[in-house]
């Protein structure tokens, strides 16, 4: 980091990763909400309606991961993210004010979008500022923002809610404070970092890269200049433009799907759809039933989800600290490795009727090595994989991919639990994630320490 501004590259990139963590919270929030609202909408006899409330948001995840790159090219990075902090923020108002079933899954919805769009902006532009010596670990921040995004949404519904005695009904918590008001604050309390997040967001530059391609050459070296003297300023432009000269003036799907890109983006799909079918946030969607299947009561599963919530947390801390050492090549291997023996484990024990602590253990080992590794090099890996030209849309394009991949899981868990049991789900987890780990062996390259036009010579061409 010699010769570099620190604190202006860890504002800027911290600020941008403000969208992660409203993204990991979002995600999260509604789980504690769920037998709140549930009783206060009267839709806790109805699977559709709760499947639906559950659901919506992933629409507008999809939604907005698909436009997310139309709009960072067309309006800028910058922009984009202030649009995204608004949406954060009209939504957590919304969601937690409205008294109608409808007007909520609307709310749930435009969150949804909120979420599609973080999700693919913010590594892509924390990727476009950093100095490639320390990319990885920027990015990684990102992730850091989500778990801690995740963790603060466990904690918040936790403590949020009081504690609801056994001798009451579904009637009585309807009309307790947590069946009219705790679920409204769980969701309320995303407004305070989505509000900071749109005011901070004003003070971060444009990407400068994305300013080069719009022929902004002046503004994009004075942030570099800023980032890392004039001399990095200099030598960042040249590269830019000579990568720019190389690339031509396609861009958008059509340049994404030529040849050229053809064999990085199938690349990038199948990273960004294993992240999610690798089968690790399934134990936050469902950690009730994993937790349940392993011997433990209600009462005990709040907290064994806050323990998961802090090992992720931990675990990503050392993620940021490995990625730029050992690099995202290896860490995939070692994540898909390790999923795939701990996932064979946790189902035998499943399929012995194994209880107790040691299945703990177990989870809390899969989350650690999902945290490590799958988590946070995904996203690195797909804010670095692809060309200045086309990265937005490519980025788009692959975070599309992975939100199928997440609703496809979030949705065939309880089916495979209940036809395959506890055990079948799990070794299915681990043969995909065997698969992975082959797949990554003969096809994912090392990008650490390269600047992002250098990749783009190897991978391209």
């Amino acid at each position: 980091m010699q010769g570099f501004n620190k604190g202006f590259i860890y504002f800027i990139c911290l600020v941008s990763a403000m969208g992660g963590l409203l993204f990991g919270y979002d995600w999260v929030v509604i789980g504690g909400a769920k037998p709140f609202y549930e009783l206060y909408f009267g839709i806790s006899d109805s699977v559709s309606e709760q499947g639906l409330a559950m659901s919506i948001a992933l629409i507008g995840c999809m939604i907005g991961a698909c436009t997310c790159g139309w709009l960072a090219d067309q309006i800028g990075r910058k922009k984009l993210l202030i649009v995204s902090a608004v949406i954060f923020l009209v939504s957590a108002l919304m969601t937690g004010g409205f008294n109608a079933f409808g007007a909520f899954l609307v709310a749930r919805f435009f969150g949804g979008i909120g979420i599609g769009i973080a999700s693919g902006l913010s590594p892509m532009y924390i990727a476009e500022v950093s100095p490639s010596a320390i990319r990885g670990k920027l990015v990684s921040l990102n992730q850091m923002t989500i778990v801690i995004g995740i963790l603060a949404a466990q904690i918040v519904n936790w403590q949020i809610a009081d504690p609801i005695p056994a001798e009451f009904s579904p009637a009585d918590i309807a009309a307790s404070w947590n069946g009219q008001m705790a679920w409204r604050w769980m969701f309320w309390a995303a407004a305070f970092p989505a509000a900071l997040f749109l005011l901070l967001s004003f003070f971060i530059p444009e990407s400068p890269r994305w300013q080069v391609l719009r022929g902004l050459k002046e503004k994009a070296s004075t942030t570099l200049e800023h980032i890392g003297g004039q001399d990095y300023a200099e030598q960042q432009i040249l590269a830019i433009e000579s990568g720019n000269a190389a690339d031509g003036k396609k861009a958008g799907l059509s340049a994404l799907f030529s040849k050229s890109y053809r064999k990085v983006l199938v690349l990038g799909v199948i990273i960004a759809v294993f992240q999610q079918w690798c089968g690790t946030n399934v134990i936050f969607n469902y950690a009730q039933e994993i937790f349940q299947s392993a011997g433990y009561a209600v009462g005990d599963v709040l907290f064994n989800i806050v323990i998961t919530g802090v090992a992720n947390v931990l675990f990503t801390l050392v993620a940021i600290y490995t990625v730029d050492r050992l690099g995202r090549r290896k860490l995939m291997l070692i994540g898909a490795g390790g999923l795939c023996l701990i996932y064979a484990i946790l189902g035998t024990c499943y399929y012995m009727h194994i209880t107790g602590f040691f299945m703990v253990v177990l989870v809390v080992a899969a989350i650690a090595c999902y945290a490590m590794t799958l988590g946070p090099c995904t996203w690195v890996l797909l804010s670095e994989l692809f060309p200045n030209r086309v990265r937005a849309v490519a980025v788009a394009t692959c975070t599309f991919a992975l939100w199928v991949g997440s609703s496809t899981l979030t949705y065939t868990f309880p089916m495979l639990n209940k036809w395959l049991g506890s055990y079948g789900t799990f070794w299915i987890y681990a043969f995909v994630c065997g698969a992975g780990f082959l797949y990554f062996l003969g096809h994912v390259p090392e990008t650490k320490g390269k600047s992002l036009e250098q990749l783009e010579k190897e991978l391209t061409n």
